[in-house]
């Protein structure tokens, strides 16, 4: 490598730095002095500042790719990455237990349903949508090692159903929901590191890692100490921005927070799957997409009763109205639908606008029955019942996998000398 080039790096690195610094200035401002000039000014300078500390996260979590395993650093940029969604979230999950009979409990769900939405419906297509605009290749192919993704995953999902009988996540969810996000770091940490690459990484983590071993690590210890203190600093004021700007222009509010909040915390994280399946290395930004369903289907939704229990100053539970329990099904049966393409480690250009058209035809709904809960509440049914009867189609079809696929996520050491044996679907080949 040209001797210019780490410090070319370096210096685009600085720029890139100081824009994400310059966007929280405004935001943190407006936070310690106290004012609030106008809703939409709010949630627009609060947003950009969380939406920079995430960048800032990202780039940390993305330069230690090298130093730990490869399914250990795509479990940890997922966690971090997501970390705006984490305070937003709870923040309306602690509103609610302060005030149980507000609308803080609907909007604690509606923001994590929207999240975990998101994801499955517009995140994963898109990786693949992108892969195949760049290389003319019809499907993303995940490595053996990501089985462990997948199988983990599925076990978060069957668990949110029981969920539905309760109409209600309690502390028995947050045990088990925790405790299955902990057994899939503990699992992911054993697996293969990931390997050198010849090529620099694309973006600011191209600079870090640059720098000395113990430099990059302050470097990553500081990036992730300011964002984090931007973040907490920012998820109150933003997400009640969000609230009053929805009741100031007219527009639902619960609307705003079940799609326009979840968007602007996740695009650090799909910005950085994104420039993975760039580099050639979709595989990476898929399963770093499905690390992050993962984290939001369980350590999140799992947090979510112990976020209202410290409001409400004792143990209690978050519950599910009508609506709420129709938006958690259909968040659990889109869950289901895409763990099933899932299935033989590969997402094709078929699954992945399946997967979108869905997500648009749900987002459609809402948006026509806008004000009508009776009919809003109908539409998600048949379209979650919708969902369920795809998967199972899905997953009789590719029946002989999900063994192979239990043993390989669970249990094999070295994934990469056991692949799951699959039929091809059909239209693709093998």
């Amino acid at each position: 490598m040209n001797a210019a080039a780490p410090r070319a790096t370096l210096r685009r690195f600085a720029g890139y730095l100081g824009v994400a610094v310059a966007a929280t200035l405004p935001a943190l401002v407006l936070r310690f002095a106290g004012w609030r000039p106008n809703p939409l000014l709010d949630a627009a300078l609060f947003g950009v500042a969380i939406l920079a500390a995430g960048f800032m996260l990202s780039w940390g979590a993305e330069a230690a790719e090298k130093r730990v395993s490869q399914g250990l650093i795509v479990a940890a940029i997922a966690l971090v990455t997501v970390l705006p969604e984490y305070a937003v979230d709870f923040y309306y999950a602690y509103a609610a237990g302060q005030d149980p009979s507000s609308n803080y409990v609907h909007y604690a769900a509606a923001n994590m349903t929207g999240a975990n939405r998101l994801l499955v419906g517009l995140a994963w297509p898109l990786m693949v949508l992108v892969h195949w605009f760049r290389t003319r290749q019809r499907r993303i192919d995940l490595a053996p090692v990501n089985a462990a993704e997948v199988v983990f995953l599925l076990i978060g999902t069957a668990w949110s159903f029981t969920i539905l009988l309760r109409d209600a996540i309690g502390w028995i969810d947050s045990v088990v929901l925790v405790a299955i996000f902990a057994a899939y770091v503990w699992r992911v940490s054993y697996l293969p590191k990931a390997e050198e690459d010849e090529d620099d990484e694309p973006g600011p983590a191209a600079a870090l890692g640059q720098l000395s071993s113990a430099r990059q690590w302050a470097a990553m210890a500081a990036l992730t100490v300011v964002a984090a203190a931007v973040i907490l600093a920012s998820a109150e004021p933003f997400a009640e921005a969000m609230v009053e700007s929805g009741r100031l222009v007219g527009i639902d509010e619960f609307l705003l927070i079940q799609w326009l909040a979840p968007l602007a915390s996740e695009a650090p994280a799909v910005t950085i799957a994104v420039l993975f399946v760039l580099s050639g290395r979709a595989a990476n930004g898929l399963a770093t997409m499905i690390s992050d369903k993962i984290n939001q289907w369980t350590l999140l939704v799992g947090m979510l009763p112990l976020a209202m229990s410290l409001g409400a100053g004792e143990l209690t539970a978050l519950p599910l109205d009508a609506r709420q329990h129709e938006e958690f099904f259909l968040t659990a049966a889109q869950s289901l639908f895409g763990i099933a393409l899932l299935l033989r480690l590969r997402l094709g250009v078929w699954g992945a606008l399946a997967l979108a058209g869905l997500f648009a035809l749900q987002v459609g709904l809402t948006l026509n029955f806008l004000g009508d809960d009776a009919r809003t509440i109908a539409s998600l049914t048949w379209l979650s019942w919708g969902y369920l009867a795809l998967s199972a189609i899905v997953v009789a079809t590719n029946a002989k996998s999900l063994g192979h696929l239990f043993a390989v996520g669970l249990f094999a050491s070295h994934p990469e000398a056991h692949p799951p044996r699959a039929a091809p679907a059909a239209g693709e080949q093998s």
